[in-house]
C-alpha cells in the first residue's frame, strides 16, 4: 500500500519494526500525528479464536474522550420517567413506531425486556445500525437507569471481528499520555479476562496503536500484565 509523504516523515522517526511498551508507543502515536485534526488514537488486538468463536463486552474507560451520548430507552409505565431521570434523552414506547418511520436521532438504544418482543421488529432497521438492544452488552436490562448512567459515562462496547480482530478507539491525540495510556491498559485488561476457559497462552496474539491517519506501532504485551 502506498502512502503519501507525510504518512512516509511520520514513520520515518522511529523503528516501527521492533514493539514497545504501552507508554511508550502511545507517546509515539500522538509524535507521528500529521493530520490538520484531532485525530483518533485506535487500538488493534488480534486473538487466537476457535472458528466461529468471538469475544464480546463492555467497558468503560477511565478517561473520556467523545461527546456525550444521545441515550433512547424503549421502556413503559413508571420505567419512563426513571429513564428521564437519570439522563436519557428519550424514553417511551410510542419510539417504537419512529424508529419504524426512519427516525434515528439518537447513538444508543436501551431496552427494557418487556419491550424486547416489539423491539425485535426493528431488527432491519436498528440491526444494521449497530443499535440493536442485546442484553450481552448490558442494554437489555430492567435496571435502566444505571444503564443510563453508564452509557453517559461512555460505557464502550468491543468486539472481534469475523477474522478475530477487536478494533476500537481509545482516545485522542491531544489527550496527556498518561490518559491514554490508562485507556489502553484498561481495554488489554477487559479484553484478556474474555480469555475461553481452557484456551492455551497466547490468546491475544498481537496488539498495535495509531492514530486515526498515523502509522501503527507494535505494543509489546504479555497476557497476565
Amino acid at each position: 500500500m502506498k502512502h503519501g509523504k507525510k504518512y512516509n516523515a511520520a514513520a520515518a522517526k522511529y523503528d516501527l519494526s521492533k514493539k514497545y511498551d504501552v507508554a511508550s508507543a502511545c507517546k509515539m502515536v500522538q509524535d507521528m500525528k500529521f493530520a490538520n485534526f484531532d485525530e483518533t488514537v485506535e487500538a488493534h488486538i488480534v486473538l487466537r479464536l476457535e472458528k466461529n468463536a468471538t469475544v464480546r463486552d463492555t467497558l468503560v474507560f477511565p478517561n473520556q474522550f467523545k461527546g456525550e451520548k444521545k441515550v433512547l430507552v424503549f421502556c413503559k409505565g413508571d420505567k419512563v420517567k426513571e429513564a428521564l431521570d437519570a439522563g436519557a434523552a428519550f424514553a417511551g414506547e410510542e419510539y417504537i413506531e419512529k424508529v419504524k418511520g426512519g427516525w434515528l436521532d439518537f447513538d444508543v438504544a436501551v431496552a427494557t425486556p418487556d419491550m424486547m418482543k416489539d423491539v425485535g421488529r426493528l431488527g432491519m432497521v436498528l440491526g444494521r445500525k449497530g443499535l440493536m438492544p442485546n442484553p450481552k452488552t448490558g442494554t437489555v436490562t430492567p435496571n435502566v437507569a444505571q444503564a443510563v448512567a453508564e452509557l453517559k459515562k461512555g460505557r464502550t462496547e468491543f468486539r472481534a471481528d469475523k477474522t478475530g480482530i477487536v478494533h476500537i478507539a481509545v482516545g485522542k491525540c491531544s489527550m496527556d499520555t498518561d490518559k491514554l495510556v490508562a485507556n489502553v491498559n484498561t481495554l488489554l485488561s477487559e479484553v484478556s479476562k474474555k480469555k475461553p476457559a481452557g484456551a492455551a497462552a497466547g490468546f491475544v496474539k498481537s496488539v498495535s496503536v495509531s492514530s486515526s491517519m498515523g502509522p501503527g506501532v507494535w505494543v509489546d504485551y504479555k497476557e497476565g500484565e
